[in-house]
């Protein structure tokens, strides 16, 4: 491989990578598409739910033969204590149209499927290879270097390996990351045959759902609880900050534990197997901690760019979105045979006129509200199903009595002008 020039390299062979190195190719650029795993997928870990629109942009018609697990139907979310819960949720049959909103995955069945499209298109794919640093000439990126000391040369490198990008950090171009720009997730696979699952999910064929899990099921961490049905297994997982796993002192894998635990799921979960347990670092960010984009000869995407939104747990639909954008711009930089930062500077403009940026955007100071007021993750959920409990329960005393009691308890635990307080301020902070 030593020196071998390529109109563009790609690093990192997840949905950004991929999404770019494909889109290239199919405008006829030489593409190599680099992944340090054995494979494409093998180190890639995600939910894992897929949203059609951004993957039918760059493959039309992909779930004629993409190797897709259930199509998404119902979305649940719960605020849950130590032994109770609150669940909202929405369940449609609109949702049942091809393609579907979104569908469950298996990413390491996924990820081979997807790399095999650019592959099919023309793309170099190159695996068991990690870049360790960038080329430059004249301040300008104009390849990358392996570990094994190979030189690969390329017109354009986009970065698209992950939260903790080694070549952007070896661009100058973002810096180590602070504990509370990333969470850590863990996640297991359990096995459960298909007709307790579609019992369990009060589901139809390969109809889905996914569960999105806040309040005391993180202990008071700043992060998230997920459960989403696959057609032969269950995806469980947790992510939070890395900041509050050294707070707290909390283990990961103890913290999964105890949600299994929780009376909410582990009926759901009951008899099945652990095929799978996985660790993840993922961007936290969001916006406020976006390095630079762009520099002459190189370009950032998904992850690498800590490109997510928080508030609707979406990043793998930003990732393919900003690798096409990011293909874009290179196949026009290739037109005008300039690849300087100016010249590349388009993508950013690219991004914000998507809905990458404007969602980013809108949604940048939530994770940062909810740290200065962490009642949020624990007074809030509690006062919520203790009120709950309250309305529903039948004792022989009048309502108003019951409706007296929620008053008392909001007033002497939060305060009904401190509640609302507390509401505008995530308010303003959404958009």
């Amino acid at each position: 491989m030593a020196d071998e020039k390529f109109d563009s390299i790609v690093v990192g062979a997840g949905p950004a990578g991929v999404s770019a190195a494909l889109t290239m190719a199919q405008a006829g650029l030489n593409v190599a598409l680099l992944e340090r795993g054995e494979y494409a997928g093998a180190k890639n870990v995600q939910g894992a739910v897929l949203y059609s629109k951004m993957l039918e942009d760059v493959v039309p018609e992909f779930w004629k033969d993409a190797p897709l697990e259930r199509a998404i139907v119902e979305e649940r979310l719960w605020v849950l204590t130590e032994d109770s819960g609150i669940q909202v949720g929405y369940k449609s049959a609109k949702y049942n149209s091809v393609p579907a909103n979104c569908y469950t995955i298996i990413r390491v069945e996924f990820d081979k499927w997807f790399a095999k499209k650019a592959e099919a298109a023309g793309v170099t794919l190159i695996t068991g290879v990690t870049v360790d640093d960038v080329l430059k000439k004249d301040g300008d990126i104009i390849g990358v270097k392996t570990t094994e000391g190979d030189r690969l040369l390329a017109d354009v490198v986009i970065a698209c390996d992950g939260a903790n990008s080694i070549i952007s950090q070896k661009a100058g171009l973002h810096r180590e990351w602070k504990p509370e720009e990333v969470a850590l997730g863990v996640k297991e696979v359990l096995f459960l045959p298909r007709e307790k699952i579609e019992d369990r999910f009060n589901l139809e064929g390969d109809q889905g759902s996914t569960t999105e899990m806040l309040g005391d099921i993180t202990q008071g961490m700043l992060g998230y609880a997920f459960l989403y049905t696959n057609k032969e297994s269950l995806a469980l997982g947790v992510g939070c900050a890395v900041d509050d796993f050294q707070r707290t002192r909390i283990k990961p894998y103890e913290l999964l534990e105890e949600i299994k635990r929780h009376p909410m799921i582990r009926r759901l979960i009951a008899g099945s197997k652990t095929l799978e347990y996985s660790a993840h670092l993922i961007p936290e960010g969001g916006y406020n901690s976006m390095p630079p984009l762009y520099t002459g000869g190189m370009l950032l995407a998904g992850d690498a760019a800590q490109m997510i939104n928080p508030t609707h747990r979406e990043g793998s639909n930003l990732a393919m979105a900003s690798g096409k954008l990011a293909a874009e711009t290179v196949i026009e930089a290739k037109k005008r045979n300039n690849y300087s930062a100016r010249s590349l500077g388009l993508y950013r403009k690219k991004l914000e006129e998507s809905f990458v940026l404007k969602d980013m955007d809108d949604h940048k100071d939530i994770e940062e509200k909810v740290r200065q007021n962490r009642d949020i993750m624990t007074i809030y959920p509690k006062l919520a199903c203790e009120s709950a409990h309250e309305y529903f329960i039948v004792d022989g005393l009048p309502k108003r009595d019951h409706q007296r009691r929620i008053i008392r308890r909001i007033r002497r635990q939060r305060g009904i002008f401190q509640m609302i307080k507390d509401f505008m301020s995530l308010r303003h902070a959404i958009g």
